[in-house]
């Protein structure tokens, strides 16, 4: 493991110098990677390790026709490399559970049937194994049970392995039967294409990765555009003005720098101006958000977003609601500036863009 000093906290995370793509082939020589749910994380993950010359094949249900012709499209062979989920998960000797978390609860009678000692069983998001007293997910104590978890969509998995970057990735071992379990999970997130991996649990893993997506990353993100924009739009500035002022400067410009080099090296390369109001502001924003951060990582960790989650997922009539939801979202007029902004963009720059995404879902996680 290399020793990284993050933020004055020495950590150790595995690049691919010290555990090559070589090793993970010897690891994983005689295994046969089932992924199960060509969905979200699914095409990723299994086009990457098909890519770099591992044994997968799929496991998705013909009930969703839309996943299965994806699948089809993308290469795998009905009868050959791509099965119905039951016919995969007995030919696998690493199930990777890839379906939603709901799904997964939902499939667990059919895949716990076909596990047999010694093989693994691997998650990408530690939900169904920490909540399992709702989900009801229990492996068998004879086999191994293991997490990598890349820190991003499905596209950017998939998008970041095809330019050569790799994206980064967690990993965990819940269970070892084998004594291989270690290793299994390593080298299953460096067949993946991960840059680097981190090691966790399962619980730390399932916690920060709900409270992010509600916070930052997604919930948060999009509460602040909608409030800026509809500020802005309230004081007479125009759609074009208010969507670039809150989404465009900070999707096309800053976070770049902010990637490229932090955001104290952002912050001293912007306007005096622009420096001196965002210090003076920040403090404010860190106070007013703190406490519902807090709220959120209260909600995960007794359970009660799990809960809600399972619960709404599993409605019948979900995919129609969830649609209304999405829909609401697209019809604002923030996000339609955003499509007319989009479409003023270069050509060449949005084909960079979608460059080596095709077909591949873009939401973050299961």
């Amino acid at each position: 493991m290399a020793r990284i000093n993050f933020g004055g906290v020495v950590e150790e995370v595995i690049t691919r110098k010290e555990f090559s793509m070589a090793k993970a082939r010897t690891v994983l020589k005689k295994e046969t990677i089932a992924v199960i749910g060509y969905g979200v994380q699914g095409p990723a993950q299994a086009l990457n390790m098909k890519d770099n010359g591992f044994n997968v094949i799929i496991g998705q249900s013909k009930q969703y026709k839309k996943d299965w012709d994806r699948a089809v499209k993308d290469g795998w062979k009905p009868g050959k490399t791509l099965f119905d989920i039951e016919e995969a998960a007995r030919r696998g000797t690493i199930i990777e559970m890839l379906v939603s978390d709901a799904a997964q609860k939902a499939i667990w009678p059919l895949i716990k049937k076909c596990l047999n000692p010694g093989d693994a069983l691997y998650f990408s998001h530690g939900f169904s194994i920490v909540y399992k007293d709702q989900t009801k997910v229990i492996p068998p104590k004879n086999v191994d049970v293991v997490l990598c978890a890349p820190k991003g969509s499905g596209t950017s998995v998939r998008r970041n392995f095809l330019s050569g970057s790799g994206i980064n990735a967690s990993f965990a071992v819940e269970q070892d039967f084998t004594g291989r379990a270690r290793e299994r999970a390593i080298a299953l997130g460096i067949a993946i294409g991960a840059g680097y991996l981190f090691p966790t649990t399962f619980k730390h893993e399932v916690y920060s990765d709900l409270t992010g997506e509600r916070g930052v990353l997604m919930g948060a993100l999009a509460g602040m555009m909608e409030a800026q924009y509809e500020v802005l739009r309230k004081h007479g500035h125009s759609p074009s003005e208010a969507f670039n002022e809150t989404v465009e400067e900070l999707t096309q410009s800053l976070i770049r720098l902010v990637d490229e080099n932090g955001m104290d090296w952002m912050y001293a390369n912007c306007s005096a101006t622009a420096q001196r109001g965002a210090l003076d502001w920040k403090g404010k924003f860190k106070k007013a958000n703190k406490p519902v951060i807090e709220a959120i990582y209260k909600r995960v960790k007794s359970g009660a977003e799990t809960r809600r989650v399972l619960s709404s997922t599993g409605r019948a009539d979900y995919r129609e609601q969830l649609g209304k939801e999405l829909k609401a979202i697209a019809d604002s007029e923030l996000w339609r500036a955003g499509a007319a902004t989009r479409g003023l963009r270069p050509r060449e720059a949005a084909k960079a863009i979608t460059k080596g995404t095709k077909g591949i879902a873009g939401r973050k996680g299961n």
